[in-house]
């Protein structure tokens, strides 16, 4: 079994606050939950927002029923929380109405989740993200050695956790395809009334063939032949579900940096290949630096959001085709960081770069060699 990061979520529980645990769907939350439930000895009740009692109980803001519900308890655990409608009054009214109550809700889903949990919980929630697994959960059981003679498995495969587990690659490809197939789209087609995914699927393959490059909104609603509002709805929602994440372009100082440019990135690698149904090995592909460039960068935001690294995340481009793969902007410093799947090639930083930026922290290069240090 892999422990993850969050394996013990005692810090995490505070007396009249609520644990609010979100994440991509199959990477582990009602694991988690089910590990942590059978070492508490708080007296807990446990319920799935997939029952509609629950939704209909928590959702009625009737308080003396909630109230009744939560009588003689110390915790309540609410698993699939995004499908109870006005949950986050529902939670708001537990923590604010029954002294010393804890409650912990996830959700696989942020958009509904967020939405109706911000406002109502504000000042009285913590708020964590399980990913697929990492490199950085990895190495409490291999060492760097071991990890990065696995790597072009983590690259082709990804990280969720029945994946990792799996013994062949057979079985890694059906999981993968079931995950794409059955799950990946089960809350946006559920909670935002849409009527099939085929444009989503066809909007996920384009971008699986993008990754790396700038997206243009245009270019896509082109394609896909659906306005370009459409797109960017759908862009958001993607984003939203744990899906896909956007990287900005960064720009303060030349004329010439894009700006209003974006990449978008897959949470997990595996679930890209199984997009566009790809998972033949490294050297019959021509996308390995694509691969590369997804792996490091969805790594290296689990580190940051694991370890509370806080800073802002973009990449960096002008008209001229000079880049820089990824500038992490924390503690008022600029980090340039260049991906190379090849450790062969030397790479120098944009010399426009360091003229327009001066004060910018040294350029490093990402490359098989030295990977680990960087995002574990």
């Amino acid at each position: 079994m892999i422990k993850r990061y969050y394996d013990d979520l005692t810090p995490f529980i505070k007396e009249n606050r609520a644990l609010i645990i979100y994440g991509p769907r199959r990477v582990g939350k009602t694991t988690l939950l089910q590990n942590f439930i059978k070492k508490t000895t708080l007296k807990y009740r446990q319920d799935s927002g997939d029952n509609i009692r629950i939704q209909d109980l928590l959702g009625s803001q009737d308080f003396p029923r909630i109230l009744e519900y939560a009588k003689g308890y110390e915790l309540i655990v609410l698993d699939e929380a995004q499908y109870i409608p006005n949950i986050g009054m529902g939670i708001k009214i537990l923590v604010d109405q029954v002294p010393g109550l804890k409650v912990i809700a996830t959700g696989s889903s942020s958009f509904d989740l967020a939405n109706q949990i911000g406002e109502p919980l504000t000042g009285r929630k913590t708020t964590l993200t399980l990913y697929p697994i990492s490199q950085l959960e990895l190495l409490q059981m291999d060492n760097k050695h071991d990890l990065k003679e696995k790597l072009e498995d983590y690259l082709i495969f990804g990280g969720y956790p029945q994946v990792i587990t799996s013994q062949s690659r057979e079985e890694k490809i059906q999981i993968l395809e079931e995950l794409v197939n059955s799950y990946i789209f089960k809350d946006i087609l559920a909670l935002q009334q849409l009527k099939g995914s085929k444009i989503l699927l066809d909007l996920l393959k384009f971008l699986a063939f993008q990754v790396g490059n700038e997206v243009s909104l245009n270019e896509l609603a082109t394609n896909l032949a659906i306005d370009i509002k459409t797109v960017g709805r759908y862009l958001d929602l993607l984003e939203k579900a744990f899906i896909i994440f956007r990287l900005g372009s960064f720009s303060r100082n030349l004329r010439s940096e894009l700006v209003n440019k974006s990449k978008y990135f897959f949470f997990d690698n595996g679930a890209r290949n199984a997009v566009i149904s790809q998972f033949n090995g490294l050297d019959s592909r021509n996308d390995a630096g694509a691969l590369w460039e997804n792996f490091i960068l969805i790594e290296r935001m689990k580190k940051k959001a694991y370890e509370n690294i806080h800073g802002y995340m973009y990449f960096w481009r002008t008209y001229e085709q000079r880049e820089i793969d990824l500038i992490e902007e924390r503690d008022g410093k600029l980090f340039p960081y260049e991906f190379k799947w090849s450790a062969k090639n030397m790479v120098s930083p944009p010399r426009n770069w360091f003229l327009t930026y001066p004060q910018s922290e040294k350029f490093s290069v990402i490359n098989p060699h030295n990977y680990l240090d960087f995002i574990a």
